[in-house]
Parts: C-alpha cells; structure tokens; sequence
C-alpha cells in the first residue's frame, strides 16, 4: 500500500470474495464497468457506473465487485481533507463525470506526485468539503411535500435509525425540525413579501387545508399567520 502521504490515482479490479480492511486516508471510487458490493457501518450499497462513492479515512469496509469490473481509485492524504468530511455516495452528475475524465487522463501518467494531479486532488477534496448530502439536497428540493425518514435514509443507502443520528450528528437537528425550519422560512417569506392569501400559502407549502396550516404555524412560530402578516 502506498505511503499515506502520497496522492495516487489509478484503475483497480476487485475479485468476488468479500475482502475486509481500513486505512488511514480517504478514497475516492468511481466505477467505470461492474458492481461493488461495499459495506461499511452506515452504508449496504452496490456501486455501479452511474454513481461515485467517498470513502473518509479509518472507516472500516467489506467489499467485492461482481462480474467484470475496474474501477477508477483516487488516494486522497489526509493533509488534502477537513475533519469533518464524511462518507458520502452522490450520482455522477455533469460535474462529477467530468471530473472522473480528467483523473483518468491523470492515471495515464506514471510520474508520483504529479503537479497536475495534485492540484486536481485539492479540487476534488474542496468539492466534498463544499457538496451537500443526497439527502439534504433533496430535502431542500421537496421540503413543500411529505417527506418520510425511510426514503431519506433510502437516499444515503442508511438504516432509517442509523439515518436520524447520522442527521442529527451532522446539522445539530433531527430531519422534521430541519425541514420544519425550512417551511417556516419560505412561510413567513411568503406572508412578509407577497400579497398571496393565507390558504394559498398553505397550499403551497404542501399542507392540506388552512386549519393545518395555522395550526402549525403558531406552533412553530408562536403567533397565527395572520398575526405574523399584520406585524
């Protein structure tokens, strides 16, 4: 295994007998043909080319591919990443795609330690720092509709259980006071800044009747909306 301090960038195949080990820096996988069974505390996924998978430094994991398969393997020192980053499996979206075709031009090159990978690394580590969790970003795309705690640990491939204390451990907060917060944001946005009626605020923000609304309004907020509009 390589020095821990070291970037390295490079194509890998797996066999299908489920190896176990951890090591002291992250790692960065994109599948480029086949399937990775991984297993870590948190996650039960089977990676596939479409999406990519960062695994934090001394997180234990089992894991083997099915079928044929290679995968593109970035080494990222612990010197390149926060603290705080934490695993993290997201779709391979246009950024990421693109991403993933410049390491593989970077793997082509044989030198160690290569300027150009190396600033690409930090690229890479400033990214994760910086994206949002599957799961947060959908919450923030679909906070005005029913949102359940199963299809969000789905999202992240979490336990439900293991979901609401990943969560909590990361925003300080429990999903419904999360999304809570976020409704109530958009509500007194709405109620400040808009002439629209109470109950077509209430329906947009996904609730089924004005009652509900303003039933949780002065739970949250402490006041009816239209005292809050008044004010």
């Amino acid at each position: 295994m390589q020095n821990s301090r070291q970037v390295l960038c490079e194509k890998r195949t797996y066999s299908r007998d489920f190896q176990a080990h951890h090591h002291d820096f992250g790692q960065f996988l994109f599948p480029l043909q086949g399937i990775l069974d991984l297993h870590t505390a948190g996650h039960h996924i089977a990676l596939n080319p479409d999406y990519c998978f960062y695994l934090p430094p001394g997180h234990h994991h089992n894991y083997r591919a099915t079928g044929r398969n290679e995968f593109l393997i970035l080494d990222i020192p612990n010197v390149y990443l926060a603290n705080e980053t934490e695993s993290m499996y997201m779709k391979l979206d246009q950024q990421w795609s693109s991403i993933r075709f410049l390491l593989m031009e970077e793997s082509r090159d044989t030198r160690t330690n290569s300027a150009s990978l190396n600033d690409l690394t930090k690229y890479v580590s400033h990214k994760l720092e910086l994206s949002n969790s599957p799961s947060i970003d959908y919450i923030h795309k679909h906070y005005k509709e029913k949102i359940k705690l199963e299809d969000l640990a789905k999202i992240e491939h979490y336990h439900p259980v293991y979901y609401s204390s990943w969560f909590k451990r990361k925003l300080g907060k429990t999903p419904k006071e999360y999304i809570a917060e976020l409704r109530l944001r958009e509500a007194k946005q709405l109620l400040s800044n808009t002439s629209s009626s109470i109950t077509s605020i209430s329906e947009e923000l996904g609730f089924e009747n004005l009652s509900s609304f303003s039933r949780w309004f002065v739970n949250v907020a402490g006041q009816s909306p239209q005292k809050f509009r008044k004010t």
